[in-house]
């Protein structure tokens, strides 16, 4: 049987084109988005907007690459194209965060939940430890005991005394 032919296995796909890390793509994605939201970058790309504009307007027309004239041209194309590569690398970083907010969250709900159980079960311990302590008698209460089995003892101690005189008397 042919490979064409053969169904049981699932034929691999051609990939044409660059292969890539996606973790590093990110992070470098992730930079450039960092480095794109920079006070430091709109003042650069300020700068060079205004010394474009500027060199174009009051150089000699033979000196200028991109005449006022034809409406700027090049910085447009440069400015968009700076645009749509900036996009995607912005949102590609913002996909990356909001998964590691989202994993994070998920850490922080399940620690909670841990919490939450730890907790409940600390409360149901302290529960039963009070509940057995209801049942332990304090010291004044063993003292108040004490007190009533010595009187107890010293009544029966007396009155033993007073069987042995008797006794003594009797005989």
């Amino acid at each position: 049987m042919k490979r064409r032919e053969d169904l049981t296995t699932p034929r691999q796909r051609r990939r044409i084109g660059v292969h890539y890390d996606p973790d590093a793509f990110g992070q470098f994605s992730e930079s450039i988005a960092r480095y794109l939201g920079t006070a430091r970058f709109l003042v650069w790309q300020t700068g060079v907007i205004a010394v474009w504009v500027s060199w174009n307007l009051i150089m000699p027309e033979k000196w200028q690459f991109d005449p006022w004239g034809r409406g700027l041209v090049l910085l447009t194309l440069v400015l968009s194209l700076q645009a749509s590569y900036a996009a995607p690398l912005i949102l590609l970083a913002q996909n990356r965060q909001e998964h590691r907010d989202r994993m994070t969250t998920d850490n922080d709900r399940k620690t909670a939940e841990r919490t939450q159980a730890d907790t409940e079960f600390l409360a149901r311990e302290l529960a039963s430890v009070r509940l057995s302590l209801a049942d332990v008698p304090t010291s004044s209460e063993l003292s108040d005991h004490l007190d009533r089995l010595a009187d107890a003892i010293e009544r029966m101690t007396a009155r033993l005394d007073e069987m042995e005189v008797q006794q003594q008397k009797d005989r």
